[in-house]
């Protein structure tokens, strides 16, 4: 009994970031709604997007404090390590929930936080309060279109089969990609752009005792720190090095994610030992300082303790979250 509370326990440690996390939502949606109708009287839409943009990254901040600081995951980057803000596309391959977050870890250590957009999926525009926000941003894409699980063999096989039924190398440890949403967000953006950030994530513990890969860590189970270490390696590829015709990009693409199985295949499955378990060539430990996320914890924290002290704000509180939702599905629907 002794030991399955302290499976028990331990199984929760998610329980305190995702009630923190989820519980300030009518905060941030209420913060953000109010700079929303104030800016109606402010001249000039560079001025909105400037406090848009800082309003979430306080939010994508106190996130990180959890994902980062809260788990000590150690960050390992690799290749050509961002050192000043840019205009990009981020392509990634994609394992599980977290991958979203890894985007985010990049782009607050070239303060650019605010200014992550994403690609998601139809269902998770569903979201209570945040998909209908989040369905507004698209420069963070997997092309892939699903998880790569190890688990879900007819997934795999069917894109390892499409792939030679198409001339195209058959893929290991990534699905193959497709080029809708790449080749729509570059075709829209070049005039904007700077580069494409190619970005190969692994996560450290996803190998079982026979050496056979396996699920790669949910929010949940990353949250309860059993990711010790992830690995990120990014190639930065100049806009005008990417082809712009929709078949070109294509092959172009493919070979992207050859390079990217060709680094998961050393990753995982190296017959030397000393080279599994990282990507080749030089990396740094990248440790995020409590300075960028903790105030943004104390922020919003502070924020919705103080809502919650009066009836008045509990009510609004409740409230922002039914009306808030409900308004949210609506407006998706409606752009669907």
């Amino acid at each position: 009994m002794l030991l399955s509370l302290v499976l028990h326990t331990y199984s929760m440690r998610y329980v305190l970031p995702a009630a923190v996390m989820l519980g300030t939502a009518p905060t941030y949606i209420l913060a953000w709604l109010g700079w929303r109708l104030f800016s109606f009287f402010v001249p000039g839409a560079r001025i909105y997007q400037e406090v848009d943009d800082r309003f979430y990254t306080i939010y994508q901040s106190m996130v990180l404090f959890f994902f980062e600081n809260y788990t000590g995951v150690q960050i390992i980057l690799y290749g050509d390590l961002p050192k000043h803000k840019e205009n990009i596309i981020y392509l990634s391959n994609h394992q599980c929930t977290v991958d979203w977050i890894i985007a985010d870890i990049l782009a607050i250590r070239q303060n650019a936080l605010g200014h992550v957009r994403y690609v998601l999926k139809n269902g998770l525009k569903w979201l209570p309060l945040y998909g209908w926000y989040f369905s507004q941003m698209y420069l963070v894409i997997f092309p892939e279109g699903t998880r790569y699980n190890p688990e879900l063999t007819k997934v795999i096989s069917a894109s390892q089969i499409y792939a030679a039924e198409q001339g195209l190398a058959v893929l290991k440890h990534v699905l193959t990609p497709r080029i809708k949403a790449t080749y729509v967000a570059f075709d829209c953006m070049k005039n904007y752009l700077d580069a494409i950030y190619d970005v190969t994530v692994a996560y450290e513990g996803t190998v079982d005792q026979t050496g056979k890969r396996k699920e790669a860590p949910s929010m949940a189970e990353f949250l309860c720190k059993e990711c010790p270490k992830v690995h990120i390696h990014i190639d930065r590829i100049d806009k005008k090095d990417v082809p712009e015709e929709q078949l070109s990009m294509r092959r172009w693409l493919h070979d992207r994610f050859e390079i990217k199985d060709k680094l998961l295949i050393e990753f995982y499955d190296s017959p030397d030992s000393q080279r599994r378990n990282k990507f080749p060539g030089k990396c740094i430990n990248s440790k995020l300082s409590l300075k960028k996320t903790l105030p943004s914890l104390l922020f919003l924290g502070g924020l919705t303790a103080s809502m919650l002290m009066t009836e008045s704000g509990r009510k609004l509180y409740v409230k922002t979250w039914i009306y808030g939702t409900v308004i949210g599905c609506l407006l998706v629907s409606i752009k669907v």
